[in-house]
């Protein structure tokens, strides 16, 4: 069993890195980190747990430290930090971690651009895991930082990556509907959201677009297809759906989109990961599914589900609705897949 540390483990994503984490075969979650305002109490006592799981026995009584590389060696030697840190936290705070030699799974968006830095969705481009050498070369540090792309980008880097494979991409356009939980808790106050869509999420578009290009580019140079995002917060708890809009490169039907998807796998599933869903595009046939409800923990909330594959006359290519959960697929379960494939591949 390897140790692991998860900064930010009082937090919403936090909890779902300690949840996902109980019982793994590979990672143990021995070092627990938070603000000041958390540290020196029991976890049990500093995480206002809102999973409807018990908080796992081995973490409850865990004493929660300091988001600092000293104040976690002194608790435990770990072989992993997962980061659950907000984005105007943890950029210094990952940097620090990499510079003491850990390797650091984030999923803050503080370094996804960083041009040496992995934004990696497994089955779309574990390839780019060779930037962490280019990464240790040009920082000169023996730990490392890898990054999971946002929420909403996660969900369609996979959907689209079958599509990417057989046909190729011109153009993309794409339309979420975005849960609540993507705002991280609280979320969204309830007079704004019940009874309500609110047609914008701040720096949401940027992400969707400049991540998804980076997602399907070479390791040193981003794709050269066109993405057009807009967004959207509604009122479900759990689950972004989007609507995706596809002008692919080579001639592309709906049949052979959808018998695409259904034969896709990708390197985690070949490797047998653990978090790996055995079918990372799952496709319902059904006029009405996707539904947030129903289809939101497909693969353990793993897999995307897709659904309504059509032809598009606009963009002379197909279009369809995709699900995925945005705080597994889209945010720690990301980040543990990532964390599996670097010990397969022997970084860890």
């Amino acid at each position: 069993m390897m140790k692991a540390a998860v900064l930010g483990a009082t937090g919403s994503v936090g909890q779902i890195f300690v949840q996902l984490l109980s019982g793994h075969p590979w990672f143990e979650v021995s070092v627990v980190a938070a603000s000041e305002r958390s540290t020196g109490l029991k976890y049990s006592e500093a995480a206002k747990w809102r999973i409807p799981t018990p908080i796992p026995k081995n973490v409850s009584d865990l004493d929660v430290v300091d988001i600092e590389p000293k104040a976690v060696k002194n608790t435990e030697d770990v072989d992993v930090v997962f980061s659950a840190l907000p984005a105007e936290v943890a950029g210094k705070v990952e940097e620090s971690f990499a510079e003491a030699g850990y390797v650091v799974v984030s999923n803050a968006s503080s370094h996804r651009m960083d041009p040496d830095v992995p934004l990696m969705n497994p089955e779309v481009n574990c390839n780019h895991v060779c930037l962490i050498d280019e990464q240790r070369r040009r920082r000169k540090w023996s730990g490392a930082i890898v990054t999971n792309p946002n929420c909403s980008a996660t969900v369609l880097t996979l959907s689209l990556k079958p599509i990417h494979d057989e046909f190729g991409i011109e153009r993309i356009i794409v339309s979420t509907m975005q849960a609540i939980s993507g705002a991280g808790y609280p979320g969204v106050a309830s007079l704004d959201i019940v009874d309500n869509v609110i047609p914008f999420i701040r720096n949401e578009e940027e992400k969707m677009q400049n991540e998804t290009l980076k997602v399907f580019g070479s390791p040193s140079k981003p794709a050269e297809f066109k993405v057009s995002a807009s967004c959207h917060r509604v009122p479900t708890l759990d689950g972004h759906m989007e609507a995706v809009f596809v002008e692919p490169k080579r001639e592309a039907d709906p049949e052979s989109v959808v018998a695409a998807m259904e034969k896709f796998v990708g390197e985690p599933q070949k490797l047998g990961l653990p978090t790996a869903p055995a079918k990372p595009v799952v496709v319902r046939r059904e006029e009405d599914r996707p539904q947030t409800r129903l289809d939101r923990m497909e693969g353990g909330g793993m897999s995307v589900v897709v659904g309504r594959v059509r032809k598009d006359l606009t963009l002379m290519g197909v279009k369809y609705v995709v699900l995925g959960h945005n705080t597994i697929r889209g945010a720690a379960g990301c980040g543990i897949l990532n964390a599996e494939y670097l010990k397969a591949k022997k970084y860890l």
